[in-house]
């Protein structure tokens, strides 16, 4: 079965398409500046060169067609009828989707319910679904959920500490996000220490521009650091981080900027952009300032750190302990120095890091020394390969 991925964002589509079977990659790339001008695609057909054009991308429908047009002209499949399904990524599903599903319009209609909790990811799911039924009609299509594998969370975990009308009406409480890469690496990481899943203590750090920490115990999320939004949790590349409510009360009485203006400065202007004092959100720029002693990336790569391990060693008490570690995403499975970072902060679980392993980027790795107690490991995340299995399961099905 071919699953053609779609990760549909605001101004953005990223895609695969999966051999779901033997889980071979076939094709990948991006549509970037979508409704902005300057709008490009590339892809790359496996085992050949990157192709790059710039073209006119006025909305998602034009997008998808330049991604349906790529993989004809390529060879990749003789005919769209050779694509078998789509698997979308859909950012929140609130509480009506604990699990992947075949698309209908009962589908598409709850995911644009809960739209208001997601305002710039739920909306361009919803097109990119759109787009695809329109040009692959009678393609069958399944959404999977950032939210869903966090939905096993206990109601003390996702809970807050507001009026419970809140919670009743309006549904305010934990999500949690990156739950596709949170599943995809935890299982790994069992598969790795050739352990049963459902008897694992696993804490996995996806760390990358967004940044998350889950509690995987037995199998189920019993917690994660993102909460209502995205926002919630670690300091991240652009976005604050759990702070202080009153911050924004306060921000607006000292600057005059209204909800919305405070609300752009803590997605888009803090985080470590916003410690390091604008020097970059990207953390080998970050490394290159850390390493030169400048002390703007040094606040900020510290504070990222720090938050990390104290969210790891809650999650150790919450689990009532921890058999393994995993680091995925951008800066989790490339920065053997962040890593370092944070692993020389967790001697008191018994961990010492291999320091010839933690060389490693990119690839599956055990980075912790042998007589660690707690074995860390560093695991690439791969939502895609997620997406197309569940799409393939659902279906085959």
């Amino acid at each position: 079965m071919k699953v053609l991925v779609i990760n549909c964002g605001s101004s953005s589509l990223k895609f695969q398409l999966i051999d779901a079977e033997t889980e071979k990659l076939l094709f990948k790339g991006l549509c970037e500046r979508i409704g902005i001008e300057g709008s490009c695609i590339s892809f790359t057909v496996t085992g050949q060169e990157k192709i790059t054009r710039e073209t006119p991308m006025p909305e998602h429908k034009t997008a998808v067609s330049l991604v349906l047009n790529a993989l004809t002209e390529t060879g990749v499949v003789k005919s769209l009828s050779e694509i078998d399904a789509v698997g979308h990524r859909i950012v929140h599903g609130g509480e009506k989707f604990t699990k992947s599903v075949v698309i209908d319009e009962n589908v598409i209609k709850a995911i644009e319910e809960v739209s208001d909790l997601a305002p710039l990811h739920n909306p361009a799911n919803v097109i990119g679904i759109r787009a695809c039924q329109d040009l692959m009609p009678g393609t069958p299509m399944v959404a999977v959920f950032d939210t869903a594998f966090h939905q096993t969370m206990p109601q003390d975990a996702y809970l807050y500490g507001l009026p419970y009308d809140y919670y009743e009406k309006f549904k305010i409480r934990r999500y949690g996000f990156h739950g596709t890469s949170h599943s995809f690496v935890s299982k790994k990481t069992a598969e790795l220490e050739n352990k049963d899943y459902s008897q694992l203590k696993t804490i996995v750090c996806h760390l990358g521009n967004g940044a998350s920490v889950s509690a995987v115990l037995n199998g189920k999320c019993v917690d994660t650091s993102m909460g209502l939004t995205p926002l919630e949790g670690l300091i991240m590349g652009t976005r604050c981080g759990s702070i202080d409510p009153s911050v924004i009360e306060t921000i607006e009485k000292k600057t005059g900027k209204n909800t919305a203006e405070v609300m752009k400065v803590l997605n888009k202007e803090s985080g470590v952009y916003g410690l390091s004092r604008n020097l970059s959100s990207d953390f080998r720029d970050l490394e290159d300032g850390y390493l030169a002693k400048d002390e703007n990336a040094i606040r900020a790569v510290d504070s990222f750190c720090y938050q990390v391990v104290k969210y790891i060693g809650a999650y150790a008490l919450v689990m009532g302990g921890v058999d393994c570690i995993a680091f995925t995403a951008g800066v989790g499975e490339n920065s053997g120095f962040v890593r370092k970072l944070i692993i020389d902060k967790l001697g008191m679980l018994g961990i010492t890091l291999n320091e010839e392993a933690n060389k490693v980027r990119g690839e599956e790795k055990l980075i912790s020394t042998p007589d660690s107690k707690v074995h860390v490991w560093v695991v690439p995340t791969n939502e895609e390969l997620a997406i197309a299995r569940d799409t393939y399961s659902l279906l085959a099905k």
